[in-house]
C-alpha cells in the first residue's frame, strides 16, 4: 500500500475517534435531556439534531463553511483574534464527520434511554439518590448496549463522511485526504486498484459494524 493510502487511513481513524469523542461527551448528555427531560424549544432541537441525516452532506457542509469558514459567522472573530482557520484543515474533517454522524448517536441513544423502566429510577429516588446520579448509576448503565451500538454506528459514519469533508475541510494530499476523499482522486485519477483496495476495506468495515450494531441491540432487548 502507498504511503498516500497509509496517510489517509491514518487520518480517517483518527478522524473517526475524534468525531467519536466528542459526539460522545455532547451527544449522550443530549440524548438523556430529550428522553426524559421536557422542555421549551424542544422540537426545534430535535429539528436540528435530525437535519443532517436529511440534508445532502455538501449542503450541511456549505452551513458549516458560513458557520466555521475564515468569513465565517464565528470563524472570523476567531481568524481575527488568532490568525488561524478552522476550514481546510484535519481538524475541520473532524468536525465534519462529528456533525454528519451525531444523528445517529443522538437518536439510538435516546431510543436505549426511554426503554429503560422508569420505576427503577422511581426506585432510586426513593433511596435518596439524586436525578443525575439515578442517571449515571442506573440509568445510562442500563442504556449502555443501545448508547454502545450509536457510538459503533458514529465511528463507521465518521470514517465513511464524504461531502461535508470535502466542502469543509478539502482534499489536500497529506493533510485532509481522508480514505473516502482518496478514493474519490483514485476514481478520478484512474488508480483503479487504489479505489478498489480502499472501498473493499470500508464494506468489510460497514459489514462488521452492522453485525456488532446488531448484536448490541439484540443484547438490548
Amino acid at each position: 500500500m502507498s504511503p498516500a493510502l497509509l496517510s489517509a487511513l491514518d487520518l480517517s481513524a483518527r478522524v473517526a475517534l475524534l468525531a467519536t469523542l466528542l459526539n460522545a461527551a455532547v451527544g449522550i448528555p443530549l440524548a438523556y435531556l430529550l428522553a426524559r427531560k421536557p422542555f421549551r424549544g424542544r422540537s426545534a432541537v430535535e429539528v436540528l439534531v435530525t437535519l443532517p441525516l436529511i440534508l445532502p452532506p455538501t449542503v450541511t457542509g456549505y452551513y458549516l463553511i458560513v458557520l466555521l469558514g475564515r468569513r465565517g459567522w464565528l470563524g472570523a472573530p476567531l481568524y481575527g483574534l488568532t490568525g488561524w482557520s478552522l476550514a481546510f484543515t484535519w481538524y475541520a474533517a473532524v468536525i465534519a464527520a462529528a456533525v454528519m454522524a451525531f444523528p445517529l448517536l443522538v437518536r439510538t441513544a435516546r431510543a436505549a434511554i426511554e426503554s429503560v423502566d422508569r420505576d427503577l429510577e422511581r426506585a432510586a429516588f426513593t433511596l435518596g439518590r439524586s436525578e443525575w446520579r439515578t442517571a449515571l448509576e442506573v440509568t445510562i448503565p442500563l442504556a449502555r448496549n443501545g448508547i454502545l451500538a450509536g457510538l459503533v454506528l458514529t465511528f463507521a459514519r465518521a470514517l465513511g463522511e464524504f461531502g461535508a469533508t470535502l466542502m469543509l475541510a478539502g482534499n489536500i494530499p497529506g493533510r485532509t485526504t481522508t480514505v473516502p476523499l482518496a478514493i474519490y482522486t483514485a476514481v478520478q485519477t484512474g488508480e483503479t486498484a487504489d479505489a478498489l483496495l480502499l472501498a473493499g476495506a470500508l464494506t468489510v468495515l460497514s459489514c462488521l459494524v452492522i453485525l456488532v450494531a446488531n448484536r448490541l441491540g439484540t443484547a438490548l432487548t
